[in-house]
């Protein structure tokens, strides 16, 4: 099995030494149509949320099963896939002649007026409890959250921030449902987003998508009034310590 060294399947495992796959299978029913998935118990318990859940069940060696009703089917292949192999398609790869770190597949921007490089595969995902379109890593960040995956988590972090020519709408969106589904102790996607907004302001403030969702209020906007009053505070304190003092 092609797993990184950084898989949690791997931390148990000497080096150069293969992990073991022998431990029971348990079925996993995802989502409202029911899609059936299947893993092995030692590599879901890898997950605290995986452990607990299967140790209730410690007994029912005949019916090893775990019904996720609400998970989207799309967003639990990738957390199984990182328990398997460390990582969730697209890859996260370093382009060597850039030192930068780069999505598998990323080709350049058409435009030669962009360096930012394009995704191979579609950024977004359908979430069926959401009614639209969100962005796939702020989905797979939250369902690592829930599933007490510290380092997905990171990953997924880092890919979202090498995403780019998103829309308006979704980036709302996606920014609504990372403050619906994790803590208000857990901010570091919460400020990716405020960060993101701020940065690309002048596409923001045009936005009528962007008036609509003010409208609506929630925490996502007196939160992003508190950033960019900092972001104010930051540029006047700098342009005070340029300027020549009185006497």
């Amino acid at each position: 099995m092609d797993a990184r060294m950084d898989s949690p399947m791997m931390e148990s495992v000497s080096p150069g030494v293969s992990p073991s796959l022998t431990s029971a299978i348990v079925s996993i029913v995802v989502g409202p149509d029911q899609r059936l998935f299947a893993a092995h118990e030692d590599v879901l318990s890898h997950s605290p949320y995986f452990a607990s859940l299967l140790r209730d069940q410690f007994f029912e060696s005949t019916n090893r099963r775990v019904d996720l009703p609400t998970e989207e089917p799309e967003i639990f292949s990738c957390i199984l896939e990182y328990l398997y192999k460390g990582d969730y398609y697209p890859r996260l790869v370093h382009d060597k002649r850039r030192q930068t770190w780069m999505l598998e597949g990323a080709v350049s921007s058409p435009d030669p007026n962009k360096g930012d490089r394009v995704a191979a595969v579609e950024p977004t995902l359908y979430h069926t409890g959401v009614g639209d379109v969100i962005l796939r890593d702020t989905a797979v960040y939250c369902a690592a959250d829930k599933y007490g995956l510290e380092e997905l988590k990171r990953l997924s972090l880092r890919k979202q921030g090498l995403q780019s020519g998103i829309e308006v709408g979704t980036i709302l969106r996606s920014a609504r449902y990372a403050y619906e589904n994790t803590p208000d102790s857990d901010s570091r996607l919460r400020a990716h987003y405020l960060a993101l907004i701020i940065r690309s302001r002048k596409t923001f403030k045009r936005s009528g998508t962007m008036q609509m969702e003010m409208e609506l209020g929630g925490k996502l906007f007196f939160d992003l009034f508190v950033a960019m009053c900092n972001h104010i505070d930051d540029i006047v304190d700098v342009t005070n310590a340029r300027s020549p003092k009185s006497i």
